[in-house]
């Protein structure tokens, strides 16, 4: 019973240890790739202390696309503002994962592009409907999350933002 006490209080204060230090993320780490075909690992996600965004999408969803898009419009703007980044990671299967990079051509957006053919990144974060956006802290702690998307969703998202860099 002891030992178990012992072990308890060892974890307990451990866990106390990464939340005060901010070392560990929770981002989980898994291989993907970028979109010029690179090896990546999840685990390298991150912003320079500033707030991020992973958002899963594929070229076949609508409301994914249209949340997207609808970032794209002031995402300039957050990034002046805020220092926030998008990592929007596609979870396009090998039948359409080389459509990816001229469907982001073609839209314009300005995110760091990942694809995730797989979806072992995709589970490893517990996603099964898209699109689903996080919001991490500029430490990589999770702060919200949301799935589907509603015009406006974007604005909610740009609120939490700024209240993450004080702006």
């Amino acid at each position: 019973m002891k030992k178990l006490a012992l072990a308890v209080a060892l974890l307990i204060g451990s866990t106390t240890l990464f939340a005060q230090t901010g070392t560990k993320s929770d981002v989980p780490a898994a291989n993907i790739k970028s979109l010029d075909g690179k090896a990546f690992n999840t685990a390298t996600i991150s912003n320079d202390g500033k707030p991020f965004i992973i958002d899963f999408w594929a070229t076949w969803c609508k409301p994914c696309v249209s949340e997207l898009n609808a970032i794209s419009d002031d995402y300039s703007d957050w990034t002046e503002e805020t220092g926030v980044k998008v990592y929007a990671v596609s979870i396009d299967d090998s039948r359409t994962m080389n459509s990816v990079a001229p469907f982001v051509a073609g839209k314009g957006w300005d995110y760091t592009i990942l694809l995730d053919p797989n979806g072992d990144f995709k589970r490893a974060m517990g996603v099964n409907v898209i699109p689903h956006t996080f919001l991490f802290d500029g430490k990589g702690k999770l702060v919200s999350q949301h799935n589907n998307y509603s015009p406006g969703d974007e604005d909610r998202l740009y609120e939490e933002i700024k209240k993450l860099t004080g702006k």
